[in-house]
């Protein structure tokens, strides 16, 4: 594979520092990279009015097998489109070869996609900031433990993650081996479409392995929408529950020792004791991120000290 298509489904740029500098990076690679126009496109916060990223969006089910398409950024503006996203188009791209990534607010687009198609995409690293560096637009510097995962993901369609975890909430077992569907994103967009046609059916995601990440969210905002997805049934009906990071918030005084552990610990009481809940996923809002499919059949092996991840799609 040595065809980038880059959408902007989401925000705009900041600067074109780290997009212009990933675009070079890709063609020193021996990438084509194709649709750089969009990088530079602007409407109020958006990279684009709604029409411009809607068509960007469902002309990708016109693209080949030998292609990548690979979101420039986060931020918001997929919730916009949905309603008239060609999703089984895209999905029949897909099931002829073409592969879909990003994260952040693209789980909306991997969830809807899952939701509406059953086809599989991949949760992984983006133009911006991924490939391109904060810095210098031509010193594109990728993090190797994310650029050897994401190659392996494209051109061999395979994940084989080994996780040194720094804390395990396993419950009644300590050890144990389990296959589920995968799938999941981003915390706080993941609980904006429950209840809507965006979100998987039950038969899609029952006893699955959700891995779940977040950016500039307090802890107990980090709790609030997982007490949402524990009432709602979702979390007691999965396999297993991976914590990605969760980056970029600020504890206060007044949280009075309230941290993310202090998260974890109140969930493992409501968690069913057979749902081990596992921490440092190397997947989010960071550098050293791997790249999962949404969708796709995974295999996990868990004991007190680490897991492992496995998926072939």
């Amino acid at each position: 594979m040595k065809k980038i298509h880059v959408i902007a489904p989401s925000g705009a740029n900041p600067d074109q520092k780290s997009p212009l500098g990933a675009i070079e990076w890709f063609k020193r690679q021996g990438f084509e990279v194709q649709n750089t126009d969009c990088i530079e496109r602007r409407h109020q916060r958006f990279s684009g009015v709604d029409a411009e990223r809607l068509a960007e969006i469902n002309q990708i089910s016109k693209l080949s097998g030998d292609h990548l398409v690979l979101a420039m950024r986060g931020g918001y503006g997929l919730h916009r489109l949905l309603p008239d996203i060609e999703w089984q188009q895209i999905a029949n791209a897909i099931q002829n070869g073409l592969q879909v990534c990003g994260h952040s607010d693209f789980t909306v687009f991997q969830l809807g996609l899952l939701a509406k198609t059953g086809a599989v995409s991949l949760a992984g690293p983006m133009l911006n900031y991924d490939f391109g560096s904060k810095e210098d637009q031509l010193d594109a510097n990728p993090d190797g433990f994310m650029w050897q995962h994401f190659q392996v993901a494209i051109h061999e369609r395979e994940l084989d993650c080994t996780v040194e975890a720094q804390q395990a909430y396993l419950g009644r077992s300590t050890a144990g081996e389990l296959t589920g569907t995968l799938w999941g994103g981003n915390l706080t967009i993941l609980c904006s479409l429950v209840g809507t046609p965006y979100f998987p059916a039950q038969k899609q995601i029952q006893s699955g392995i959700l891995f779940l990440e977040d950016v500039n969210e307090h802890p107990y905002r980090i709790e609030r929408n997982l007490m949402q997805l524990l009432d709602a049934g979702i979390l007691s009906s999965q396999s297993a529950i991976l914590m990605g990071g969760f980056s970029a918030y600020r504890l206060f005084d007044h949280d009075q020792g309230y941290d993310l552990n202090t998260v974890y610990e109140h969930l493992r009481k409501r968690l069913p004791e057979n749902i081990p809940l596992l921490t440092d996923l190397p997947f989010g809002h960071q550098a050293n991120k791997i790249t999962l499919p949404v969708g796709a059949s995974g295999k996990l092996s868990y004991k007190p000290s680490g897991f492992i991840l496995r998926s072939k799609w």
